[in-house]
């Protein structure tokens, strides 16, 4: 019984907060005019990586995977770091899907190269435990963020199964194909 109390007597207070912010939130239009276009309505012009884009960039990277004789695990994210395209190469190890879709997240999440979030990430490094955020991150060599011509961020790519020089390698070979 008491229970039940807590849980009505909860949402009374949510909904006197939402009722509160809604009618003392400024008006429309005082927002409207203080923010720049792209806040009024417009779309952002943000970039992101097409399917065809995806699957091009899994081809040069399974064509690297089998050039260096390895099996790789090759994951390609979005702008918004959402799985676009995988690959497991046929007897890829299984525990690398999970972190070849991690590199990717963890390329795009700061977009740099996982590698250098590795060498930032290490004990006493401005970044020491960050590996432990966002659900769990890769922070050594594969993951590698995808630039479109202009240099905006589209996405990343994110490989495993070998060694991390040959992930990277796979990696590098797929953003190439980035186009």
């Amino acid at each position: 019984m008491q229970r039940s109390k807590l849980l009505v007597l909860g949402g009374m207070v949510l909904g006197a907060a939402a009722t509160a912010f809604y009618f003392n939130a400024p008006s429309s239009t005082a927002m409207a005019q203080a923010q720049p276009a792209a806040a009024k309505g417009e779309a952002l012009g943000t970039k992101d990586l097409s399917l065809d884009q995806a699957a091009a960039i899994m081809k040069a990277a399974v064509e690297k995977a089998k050039e260096i004789n390895t099996k790789m695990d090759i994951a390609v994210v979005d702008a918004g770091g959402n799985l676009k395209g995988f690959a497991r190469m046929d007897g890829a190890w299984l525990g690398s899907i999970d972190i070849s879709i991690k590199k990717a997240k963890t390329a795009r999440y700061f977009d740099m190269n996982t590698g250098e979030i590795g060498k930032l990430s290490q004990p006493g490094g401005p970044l020491y435990n960050i590996e432990v955020s966002n659900g769990g991150l890769i922070t050594f060599p594969g993951g590698i963020p995808l630039k479109a011509g202009d240099g905006t961020i589209i996405g990343a790519i994110g490989v495993s199964g070998s060694t991390v020089d040959n992930d990277h390698t796979v990696a590098s070979a797929g953003a190439a194909a980035v186009k």
